[in-house]
């Protein structure tokens, strides 16, 4: 196994990114997970906080009313993606499903938007 703050490959990348669907590339793995209430939101993020506390790697992370933005990099690595934010983000997937979070990994801004005034006004629909 390569080192976990190794960078992936390409290759390595695409075959990962076939296990998480909840997540896309861009700028990293990201995704949003909607969830029928803001105290659900609050209950998955304090889920993604004992994982994050548990591995040691910390995701960025934003919440609007229902949904919980994530962000996996590895900044000792450059700001790339390593096999930490692969495992990260399947635990967080795994928790997500368990409270009944939906995933919407399209809903993710573009580069460089959050926080701004359209993630304000797109995160606190209730859709």
């Amino acid at each position: 196994m390569a080192d976990r703050k190794e960078q992936l490959t390409q290759v390595a990348m695409e075959a990962a990114l076939k296990d998480l669907p909840d997540w896309r590339l861009q700028d990293g793995l990201v995704t949003v997970f909607k969830t029928s209430t803001a105290a659900d939101a609050l209950a998955l993020i304090a889920a993604i906080g004992r994982i994050a506390e548990e591995q040691n790697h910390h995701p960025d992370l934003d919440w609007r009313y229902n949904k919980v933005f994530l962000r996996y990099v590895s900044h000792d690595a450059g700001g790339q993606v390593t096999q930490r934010d692969i495992a990260a983000a399947a635990a967080v997937s795994e928790a997500a499903a368990a409270s009944g979070a939906l995933a919407q990994p399209d809903r993710y801004p573009a580069a460089g938007s959050l926080p701004s005034s359209r993630i304000a006004t797109q995160g606190l629909e209730r859709d």
